[in-house]
């Protein structure tokens, strides 16, 4: 199994930003496409258009454990919860 940061060096990820747009807009990771964790069920579209893996974050890993939890029982695979954007930003160093 790959670790977050082999994961993250695969062009075709896509990394979620669970958190509030205002959070986002506050700070993130490059690259990564803001969709809140309670706009998920409404934005599935949005999701299945995106190329796995998935890999998700929020403020402390809470959000994007819900959001994890979500998206695989709504049938998405290689869905991965990186924590906290602190976390994120360790691993993208």
């Amino acid at each position: 199994m790959k670790t977050i940061k082999e994961l993250l060096q695969d062009p075709q990820a896509t990394i979620l930003d669970v958190r509030s747009p205002m959070e986002y807009q506050s700070g993130h990771i490059d690259g990564a496409i803001n969709i809140p964790v309670d706009e998920m069920a409404y934005r599935a579209n949005e999701l299945k258009a995106l190329t796995p893996p998935f890999i998700l974050y929020c403020r402390s890993g809470a959000r994007s454990s819900m959001a994890a939890h979500y998206m695989m029982q709504a049938g998405f695979t290689e869905v991965y919860n990186a924590g906290g954007l602190a976390d994120m930003r360790i691993l993208t160093m």
